[in-house]
């Protein structure tokens, strides 16, 4: 229906499903699941904060605090990108974590806020466990 014009969500959220599908195959090696989730990750967080660069360099760490992007996420690309490759565990931890936030920022706005009224205990829930695991 968009053509080449696909909004970046539903783009993302391809993606990451795409990844998810592989992984639970069973077909693909650890290191080519990284290297698959590794991608939709680093595509996510550089599309994403993409819209909110301006003419100067904002580092990336501040544009996904302002779009609620955990910074580990961020972190998380940064090393996909330029460093060591991380464990796989990681990576199935950043794909979900990425996974939610699409939920929430883009299809349950897509769909009236239905999810999101739904889910409000276990959103909760889900974001005290992510800031004690970051602790």
């Amino acid at each position: 229906r968009y053509g080449p014009k696909m909004p970046l969500a539903v783009d993302c959220t391809a993606e990451l499903i795409r990844c998810k599908v592989l992984d639970s195959s069973g077909k693909l090696k650890s290191h080519e699941l990284i290297l698959s989730y590794g991608l939709a990750l680093v595509r996510f967080v550089n599309l994403i904060t993409e819209k909110k660069q301006k003419v100067a360099n904002i580092p990336l760490r501040q544009l996904a605090r302002e779009v609620d992007i955990p910074v580990w996420v961020v972190d998380l690309r940064h090393e996909l990108t330029h460093g060591k490759l991380p464990r796989l565990a990681l990576c199935r931890k950043g794909c979900d974590v990425v996974l939610d936030w699409l939920r929430k920022m883009y299809w349950s706005r897509q769909l009236g806020n239905n999810l999101c009224e739904e889910n409000e205990d276990e959103e909760e829930e889900q974001d005290e466990v992510e800031a004690n695991a970051e602790l």
